[in-house]
């Protein structure tokens, strides 16, 4: 029988670096395609994959924020498979990095990325937790931030982005407390400063390339699935398996 993964905002970046390696791993995979505004150009490298995957790949489009997008997804899931062994919620927009609270603040904006990182990736979690609790695996992988965690928190800003992923980390903890008794496993992953695009231009000053921090997050995954894993509860980790403050 085939694993299957889900990754959301595979369309470049982390997410699509992290498609390819799991297809590297033998994975079947679902890939979250976002089609919106501010994401033209992305997705070629997404669909020239699939060409490539010999059935084993399926884009998915893919608008976390909106239900009656992720409404379809599920559906898209369902058509093919009953089980879900890994989903992986790294779909995320950054908002506003530059106001502080003397300043006029976006509400509008920063009430869209809450739907997007937060509540989009606890949508996907609680579309797709029956499918996973069928599955091997059953692992749900949750990619943070160092800017989610208040423990270590330096930033004046960023209101939107740090809030939206303090919450996803409440969020992990609870489907945690739910999942784990029924072999469910939760993982919550900084990924590092990598080069994305997600300020709307590549950032050259990112220590990691999606690869490399995409590589580097699969390890973990490997790592908590093998069968004597001996860690204990759950953690905010980063890509290099370092624990972080909550």
């Amino acid at each position: 029988m085939p694993q299957w993964a889900f990754v959301t905002g595979a369309d470049r970046g982390v997410g699509l670096s992290l498609v390819k390696g799991l297809l590297g791993q033998g994975y079947y995979v679902f890939a979250g395609q976002y089609a919106g505004a501010g994401n033209a150009g992305a997705g070629s490298e997404l669909e020239q994959l699939e060409e490539g995957s010999e059935g084993r790949m399926k884009r998915v489009p893919l608008d976390i924020s909106a239900a009656d997008s992720v409404s379809r997804a599920l559906e898209a899931v369902a058509a093919v498979t009953d089980r879900l062994d890994i989903l992986i919620n790294n779909g995320a927009i950054l908002g506003d990095m530059q106001a502080t609270i003397e300043d006029e603040l976006d509400f509008e904006e920063m009430d869209q990325v809450f739907r997007v990182n937060a509540l989009g990736a606890l949508r996907m979690s609680n579309g797709l937790i029956q499918p996973l609790l069928r599955s091997e695996h059953k692992l749900i992988v949750n990619i943070s931030s160092e800017a989610g965690s208040i423990g270590s928190c330096w930033r004046n800003a960023w209101y939107a982005y740090c809030m939206s992923k303090a919450a996803l980390n409440m969020q992990s903890h609870l489907i945690h407390n739910q999942i784990a008794p029924k072999g469910g496993k939760v993982m919550v992953i900084h990924p590092g400063h990598v080069q994305t695009y997600m300020q709307g231009k590549l950032d050259t000053g990112g220590k990691l390339t999606p690869d490399e921090s995409a590589g580097s997050i699969l390890k973990l995954v490997e790592q908590r699935l093998d069968p004597g894993y001996a860690g204990e509860g759950l953690s905010l980790i980063d890509y290099a398996g370092e624990t972080l403050p909550w």
